[in-house]
């Protein structure tokens, strides 16, 4: 188990001096919470659990790494208990609870088996990204708790797979996170298919709660009672901060720097690019430094591989986009390194908030570049202090070893394509002939050309033919479409379109002129 908290001692700031079996709670899930060794209260449990175990809907603040999902599983899980259904038909859903990232989905999911182990309550994960089918016949049966992220949810509630009709209790974790990712308008798509506010119980947790996000909250909730944590900043104390200004091309041996110099057991390095994720992860293999990458189109099943690999200590470096900033319940994670600094102050605090988490201490070190630095001023403004500045002397910045040609990935583009845009660029006479026969793309080139890419994105396959003799247009093909079911047959005629010569020059055969006479 990642853990949603650890025993500390009663001075630590983390914990509360209220203990769990001071409250009215099922035996069931005071046994899950003994065995997992968590005797006292975090102080956003302490503070929220008296309100949502009495009905009463709650919204709830605290920084990162404090509790959170523990306060609104127990609170859940009682009010289940509490209000069993006699009458539950298959696919009816009791509790749903929604998540903005697959991974938070899943650890939200994890902490439930464990702290729900002895309540007889089943939980049912779905997620965008795999096993589509496998999740879909999960609802057979009732259940109890539905964890998942908006447009998964969506999709089986429109064709019908459960429905919300008995809900009992709604669940928003990282709200805010969701209006950043442009879910607000699934959220309200669900919130209208649920019960009344005032016939569930509805909780709303995160580290930082906007405007906006209230708004949601008094729209559709009953009267909900704030709770926040107040804290003297709103980063963690007990994370050191620091940050340095290195030239764009300090920056990896920078890292590698720090690296050997503080010897992190466990460290996060965060990037706001895909391509520089791979770029770092390649130099740091390379320099001996055991590392790898996740990001947005990296496979589910092989983000979840890398995760708990790091999690065991396979790893010493993971390298992620802000995909991982949030939700991400990994003990012991000493540093946290920004190597470029986030265009948003808030997304600055969920990445630190990676480690110092239930109370431990940690270090986050930022590299404020050419690129990034003047997102400073608005991160100090928000966490309410400047960072201390760290000089970058001749030991910080090793001699390092380079990736060997094909090692990183240079650009997204085919080297055909740049070899291309480049003889294009020179005169007439400088370009070589054209080739008399068409060059065959094949079907794997052409999916291994635009699959780094993102889904999101339109991507020009250009056939070689037509950049030759400038004598056809290019073909604008989505690659959207190639990760659907059912669409070999429509990326199987592409591919034949791309090979198909070019049908140029073909003479125009005329009737033979009738005579009037005929």
């Amino acid at each position: 188990m990642y853990g949603l908290w650890y025993a500390y001692d009663m001075e630590n700031l983390y914990l509360s001096a209220t203990r769990f079996d001071s409250f009215t709670l099922d035996e069931g899930i005071l046994k899950s919470l003994n065995e997992a060794g968590f005797e006292y209260c975090s102080r956003i449990q302490a503070e929220t659990l008296p309100f949502a175990l009495n009905g009463q809907d709650i919204t709830g603040q605290a920084q990162t790494g404090t509790g959170k999902t523990g306060a609104f599983l127990v609170a859940a899980f009682q009010h289940l208990l509490s209000q069993p259904l006699v009458d539950a038909q298959p696919g009816s859903v009791r509790c749903l609870i929604l998540a903005p990232t697959r991974e938070l989905a899943i650890q939200i999911a994890r902490d439930a088996e464990d702290l729900g182990k002895y309540t007889g309550l089943n939980n049912v994960l779905v997620y965008g990204g795999a096993a589509y089918e496998k999740q879909r016949q999960q609802f057979t049966q009732a259940v109890d708790l539905l964890i998942g992220t908006p447009g998964r949810v969506i999709d089986y509630w429109k064709q019908g797979v459960f429905d919300f009709k008995q809900t009992q209790v709604l669940v928003l974790d990282e709200a805010d996170r969701m209006f950043d990712m442009g879910f607000i308008q699934d959220i309200r798509f669900l919130l209208r298919r649920l019960p009344e506010p005032t016939e569930r119980l509805n909780m709303l947790f995160s580290a930082t709660l906007s405007q906006k996000v209230l708004e949601l909250a008094y729209e559709h909730m009953n009267n909900p009672v704030p709770v926040k944590i107040e804290t003297d900043s709103v980063s963690a104390d007990n994370i050191s901060q620091f940050v340095y200004f290195p030239a764009n091309s300090e920056k990896i041996p920078l890292l590698v720097g720090l690296m050997n110099t503080l010897e992190p057991q466990r460290a996060i390095v965060f990037v706001n690019t895909k391509h520089s994720a791979e770029r770092i992860e390649a130099y740091l293999k390379v320099n001996d430094i055991k590392a790898a990458m996740i990001s947005g189109d990296v496979r589910q099943s092989k983000r979840e591989r890398y995760l708990k690999d790091f999690a065991e200590g396979r790893y010493q470096v993971l390298i992620a986009t802000d995909v991982a900033a949030r939700g991400l319940h990994i003990p012991a994670v000493s540093h946290v390194f920004n190597f470029d600094l986030p265009q948003i102050a808030e997304d600055y605090v969920h990445r630190i908030g990676r480690t110092a988490r239930a109370g431990a201490s940690g270090e986050a070190h930022s590299f404020a570049c050419e690129d990034t630095a003047f997102h400073l001023p608005e991160i100090e403004d928000y966490i309410g202090k400047a960072l201390p500045v760290v000089a970058i002397g001749p030991e910080l910045l090793p001699e390092i070893q380079r990736p060997q040609r094909g090692q990183q990935q240079r650009s997204n583009t085919p080297h055909n394509e740049r070899h291309d845009r480049e003889q294009r660029k020179k005169p007439h006479h400088e370009r070589p002939a054209a080739p008399k026969q068409p060059v065959v793309v094949e079907p794997a080139q052409l999916v291994e050309a635009v699959l780094p890419v993102s889904v999101q994105e339109e991507v020009e396959i250009t056939e070689s033919v037509a950049e030759a003799t400038n004598s056809q247009p290019k073909r604008k093909v989505s690659i959207a479409h190639m990760f659907e079911e059912n669409n070999l047959e429509r990326i199987e005629h592409e591919v034949e379109m791309a090979n198909a010569p070019a049908k140029r020059n073909q003479p125009h055969h005329r009737r033979p002129a009738q005579h009037k006479g005929d």
